[in-house]
C-alpha cells in the first residue's frame, strides 16, 4: 500500500499542445493517503480514464510527477508499480476454476504454495465464494465473475493501490447494490488504498471516504460525500451530486443578501469578490413550501416513493422542491422559503459566500 501524490499533473494527446483546450488533464495536485478509499467521479470525457492510465503506468504524463510514498514512479512501467486493476469487464480465465483464477497472480510471482492456499482461502471467504472454488469460471454468473476479478486484484498483499475502472457497468442493476456493499466491506477488511473510477454518483458516494469530482480535465472539488452534498464548491458539483441536483438561479449579490426575481433572499454569509456572473445555489431539499416567502406556481408534482419532487415557477425561472409529505396540486399558488444557512452565491461557477461563524447574528 502507498500514499499516492500527483504533482502539477497535465496531459495532452497532442504532440504540441497550444492551449488549455488541448489538454485532457489541466493541472492536478492531489494526494491520496495510504489505505484510503477514494472515488474519481465525473461525466464521460472529463479525464477520469486518462488519469487512471497515468497512475497505472499505461500513459506517461506530458507534465508533472506521480509519487508512491516518496518514490517518483512517473516513468516506471506498470509491472514495476505493484498495482492491481479491475476493469469494466471481468478479467478471468474461463477454463480455470475459481481457485486457479485467484491463485494465478501469486503463482505468476513465484509465491509458495502454502501462502497461496492461505491467501486464496482468505479472499474466497471475504467474497463469499468458498463453495465455488472448484467451479470453472465459465459457469459463473456475471456478478460472480466480477467478484473473482476483484479477488484477483486483492489476493496480493504487496500492491500499492487497487484501482477499479467502472467495475459495475455490466452488472444487472438489482445486483449492483450487493457488489457495492461487498466492495466497501472488503476495503474495511484489507485496508488497501483503493481508487474507484465511475460516472455514477451512487457508486462513488457509497464506496468512497473521499470523492474527487472532475470536470473537463480539472478537479473541481475533493471532499466527503456529506461535504459534496452540503456545500458544493462549484455549480457543477451541485448539479452532478444529488437527485435532483442543486437549483441554480440568476441573482444579484448584495452584501449578505441576494436579489432573486425582485425578492430579497438571506444567504449563509457575506458575498466575496466582485464582478463576474452571480448565481444563487440552493438544493431542493432546503426549499420549503409554506404560507410566506417567494410567490410561485406549481407546474409539476412527481411522487418518487420516498418523497415528492415539485417543480414551481417563479416568473420564468423553474425551482425544484423536495417535500416529504403534503405535496400541493399542480397549478396551485404557493410560497417558497429558502433555508438561509444552505443558500449561497456562486460567482463564475465558484462559491462566493463565507458561512457565518458560530454565534454570529443572522
Amino acid at each position: 500500500m502507498a500514499r499516492i501524490t500527483l504533482e502539477k499533473l497535465r496531459h495532452s494527446y497532442f504532440p504540441a499542445p497550444s492551449g488549455p483546450d488541448d489538454y485532457a488533464l489541466k493541472g492536478l495536485d492531489v494526494t491520496w493517503r495510504d489505505g484510503g478509499a477514494y472515488a474519481l467521479l465525473g461525466p464521460s470525457g472529463c479525464g477520469k480514464s486518462t488519469l487512471l492510465n497515468i497512475i497505472s503506468g499505461l500513459l506517461t504524463p506530458s507534465e508533472g510527477r506521480i509519487l508512491f510514498d516518496e518514490t517518483d514512479v512517473t516513468t516506471l512501467p506498470p509491472d514495476r508499480r505493484n498495482i492491481a486493476q479491475v476493469f469494466q469487464f471481468p478479467v478471468i480465465y474461463d477454463t480455470m476454476t475459481v481457485r486457479q483464477n485467484l491463485a494465478f497472480p501469486l503463482k505468476n510471482r513465484g509465491v509458495d504454495e502454502a501462502t497461496i492456499a492461505r491467501r486464496v482461502g482468505a479472499i474466497a471467504e471475504m467474497l463469499e465464494v468458498t463453495d465455488m472454488l472448484d467451479t470453472r469460471a465459465a459457469g459463473l454468473s456475471p456478478d460472480n465473475k466480477q467478484k473473482i476479478s476483484m479477488g484477483r486484484g486483492l489476493v496480493r498483499d504487496d500492491v500499492n493501490v487497487v484501482m477499479f475502472d467502472e467495475p459495475l457497468t455490466v452488472i444487472d442493476p438489482h445486483l449492483k447494490w450487493k457488489l457495492r456493499s461487498k466492495l466497501k466491506e472488503l476495503h474495511q477488511r484489507v485496508k488497501a488504498t483503493m481508487i474507484y473510477v465511475t460516472h455514477d454518483q451512487t457508486e462513488a458516494l457509497t464506496f468512497a471516504d473521499e470523492v474527487v469530482v472532475m470536470q473537463d480535465g480539472e478537479v473541481v472539488q475533493i471532499g466527503t460525500p456529506v461535504e459534496l452534498f452540503e456545500r458544493p464548491q462549484h455549480i457543477f458539483v451541485g448539479h452532478f451530486i444529488g437527485s435532483p441536483g442543486m437549483n441554480v438561479l440568476p441573482c444579484e449579490a448584495r452584501g449578505d443578501r441576494a436579489l432573486f426575481q425582485g425578492h430579497d433572499v438571506a444567504l449563509e454569509g457575506a458575498v466575496t469578490g466582485a464582478g463576474g456572473t452571480t448565481m444563487l445555489g440552493i438544493r431542493p431539499e432546503y426549499v420549503s413550501i409554506g404560507s410566506t416567502g417567494i410567490p410561485a406556481q406549481v407546474v409539476k408534482v412527481a411522487d418518487v416513493g420516498r418523497h415528492y419532487v415539485i417543480d414551481a415557477m417563479v416568473g420564468d425561472t423553474r425551482i425544484k422542491v423536495v417535500a416529504e409529505e403534503n405535496a400541493p396540486d399542480k397549478g396551485a399558488a404557493v410560497h417558497l422559503a429558502f433555508r438561509p444557512e444552505q443558500t449561497r452565491v456562486y460567482r463564475d461557477g465558484w462559491i462566493a459566500t463565507e458561512p457565518r461563524t458560530t454565534g454570529a447574528q443572522v
